[in-house]
């Protein structure tokens, strides 16, 4: 809910790119101006091009050794009179037709006819930034204190990191409301089978107060002996050299699946009871989010200590996972956690309610046709062409007449828009959220024993055929 407003602001204001939305209102105070954050992993992913910020307690202040004077840091915050503010709204309503009869806290429940969706949110929201050229000053006055615990773990890690220098709040309270028009609705049933929280008349409420941040800019800090440099901006890896063969742009699926085989393979060399045990546990975790973040956080101890890491819970939902991955070998290990890692990120990409949508899918064995659906999405340009297309209208033709509701439902969450006919329209850049979406169907796909036979694509035909680029001669210049 929170992560839906967050995200819509993003989409209106990050014009130059690298702003950030708050995705957990309980932790926005920790991404307030000055705030110290790691960078979680350096792997990047099609389904999301931004980096992973993790929170920590500390400030910028509480690193630094004390400097000439004894000035705090907290005097380079920006007031409320420095502030830009701005308004946003968001309309919209989703028809909604079903015929359905589906299975809600043990009870049969026939659902007949229709109902609509409504989201509507007014906003307004202030910017706030520290002023660099104060920053800059606070720079050559004070060191980095080495000897701090916190600074000697990033050193262990060689964890990237960040600050945030400026944010986006809420400048006076909002309420957020997601409304059902009738008792019969479609979105109400299914979020209150799989997560036992839903009114007839309202299903999500979000009260997000004045002061709030909302959305965050961090810049890179880079330490040295006590010294502490700032990048301002991202220098080019490596400059080019000599001719370089051309290729076309790979299509986002050729591209998608290479990197869901390279992270997800590994699943499909797990025995059957394997499978399904990995399987019980995703869809556990998709219900309840604090045991999506203790799994997460395990997965991630495994990925940054490789040796001697212990994999213990308290959770019986999660011991048989965890204690499989204990006792594997250690390079089987680190394949497992990456799938598993690579798969709850991409669920992380995705809102409440498409997991909901995923689950009850994966009940009706459809998320195979979804997958098929999803990978001709992403065989056009969803990323700056908001141009409407056509797919394979067969695609959306399922057993079920609540089949297809549910799935261009899913898809519309994830910003394209369908008809019945198979005609797309993206709305507000939907390809990343598309690619972990396909994502997260390819997984549960395989895990489930449901993947539909690979297809080869024409560029992987052609590798087949020639020899890759590293492999040909050099050309020079006459």
């Amino acid at each position: 809910m929170f992560k839906k407003v967050t995200r819509y602001i993003v989409s209106q204001m990050d014009t130059d790119g690298g702003l950030a939305p708050v995705e957990n209102k309980g932790l926005d105070d920790r991404f307030r101006p000055l705030c110290l954050l790691t960078q979680k992993r350096k792997q990047n992913t099609t389904y999301r091009s931004d980096p992973y910020y993790e929170c920590t307690p500390f400030k910028l202040d509480s690193v630094l050794l004390p400097g000439k004077g004894g000035k705090s840091t907290e005097s380079l915050l920006p007031s409320g009179d420095d502030s830009s503010q701005f308004g946003l709204t968001n309309v919209t309503v989703n028809e909604v037709k079903a015929d359905l009869s589906i299975s809600v806290k043990g009870a049969n429940v026939e659902l007949k006819g229709g109902g609509s969706l409504s989201q509507a949110f007014s906003i307004k929201v202030q910017k706030k930034a520290i002023s660099m050229d104060l920053l800059e000053a606070v720079r050559k006055n004070r060191k980095i204190n080495m000897d701090h615990s916190f600074i000697q773990q990033l050193l262990r890690t060689g964890a990237d990191l960040y600050m945030v220098y400026e944010i986006v709040e809420a400048s006076e309270e909002t309420i957020y409301k997601e409304d059902t028009k009738t008792e019969w609705s479609f979105f109400a049933w299914i979020y209150a089978k799989f997560f036992g929280e839903a009114s007839t008349k309202q299903i999500e409420r979000a009260v997000i107060p004045k002061g709030c941040t909302l959305a965050f800019r961090a810049i890179q800090m880079n330490i040295s002996k006590g010294e502490w440099e700032l990048s301002y901006f991202k220098e080019d890896p490596t400059p080019v050299t000599g001719y370089q063969l051309l290729y076309f742009p790979r299509p986002k699926l050729d591209t998608v699946d290479r990197e869901v085989k390279q992270y997800c393979g590994i699943f499909s060399e797990l025995p059957s009871d394997l499978q399904v045990m990995f399987l019980n546990t995703i869809t556990v975790v998709m219900r309840d989010r604090n045991l999506f973040q203790e799994l997460s956080q395990k997965m991630e101890g495994v990925l940054e200590k490789t040796d001697g890491y212990e994999l213990k819970t308290e959770s019986p939902d999660l011991k048989d996972l965890l204690s499989t991955l204990e006792n594997s070998p250690g390079d089987r290990r680190l394949q497992l956690v990456e799938g598993i890692t690579y798969t709850l990120d991409a669920l992380a990409e995705l809102l409440d309610s498409q997991l909901a949508l995923l689950l009850e899918s994966l009940e009706r064995k459809i998320v195979s046709q979804q997958l098929q659906l999803v990978g001709k999405l992403l065989e056009h340009n969803l990323k700056t062409v908001a141009t409407p297309f056509h797919v394979d209208a067969s695609l959306l033709s399922f057993p079920q007449q609540e089949d297809q509701t549910l799935t261009m439902a899913l898809v519309e969450m994830s910003r394209v828009k369908l008809q019945e006919d198979g005609s797309a329209e993206p709305m507000e850049q939907p390809d990343e959220v598309v690619a972990a979406l396909y994502v997260a169907l390819y997984a549960l796909s395989l895990l489930s024993g449901d993947l539909p036979l690979p297809r080869e694509s024409l560029p992987e035909m052609l590798e087949n055929l020639c020899p890759p680029a590293t492999s040909l001669p050099q050309f020079h210049p006459c």
